[in-house]
């Protein structure tokens, strides 16, 4: 399914439209054949990934119970305890990337708490952080002990700083060695 061309469909819609759309949608999703689809492929303690509305990308957890509407997942990397719809756990695989065909920065659907991005300040010097909140018109980095407030179309992706640094240190060290 191509979400890029259904986000930009979303996109020149009214508001009572996707308002409309969500209902559909939601009682759809409610329908016992799709619960009962996704709960007939599940059993407690199995690892799942799920889909956090909250961090915008695929989190890892383990079911813990299994209810009529909900599962209980624990994720793994913070150990939260989440309720969530079995529509929200990811049994093949997809990817839940959203690729916005925009002419400058990231999209909103783009982006995932966690992640590094970089931007050009106001002084023209380019800076690069961790993303730590998602707002609806700007990103939360915290760019070593100073927290920026960034709009997405500023954003742009970036390596890894600490691993760039790290193998140019590795390679120096190598050529030092075979060189005295």
């Amino acid at each position: 399914m191509n979400f890029s061309h259904i986000l930009e469909t979303l996109n020149s819609a009214s508001a009572f439209e996707l308002h409309r759309l969500r209902a559909a949608i939601d009682r759809v999703l409610d329908e016992p054949r799709w619960v009962q689809a996704i709960q007939s492929r599940l059993k407690v303690e199995q690892a799942v990934q799920f889909y956090s509305v909250r961090a915008n990308t695929l989190k890892r957890g383990q079911v813990l119970e299994l209810r009529r509407k909900d599962v209980v997942v624990q994720d793994l990397e913070d150990g939260v305890k989440w309720v969530l719809p079995y529509a929200a756990i990811n049994l093949d695989g997809t990817d839940v990337q959203i690729r916005e065909q925009k002419q400058q920065g990231l999209g909103r659907n783009e982006v995932a708490l966690g992640e590094v991005v970089g931007f050009l300040d106001r002084e023209q010097q380019q800076r690069h952080g961790t993303i730590i909140r998602l707002n609806d018109k700007t990103v939360t980095l915290q760019c070593g002990k100073v927290q920026w407030r960034v709009a997405y179309a500023y954003l742009h992706r970036v390596l890894d700083v600490d691993a760039a640094e790290q193998t140019v240190l590795e390679a120096s060290v190598k050529n030092y060695l075979a060189h005295p």
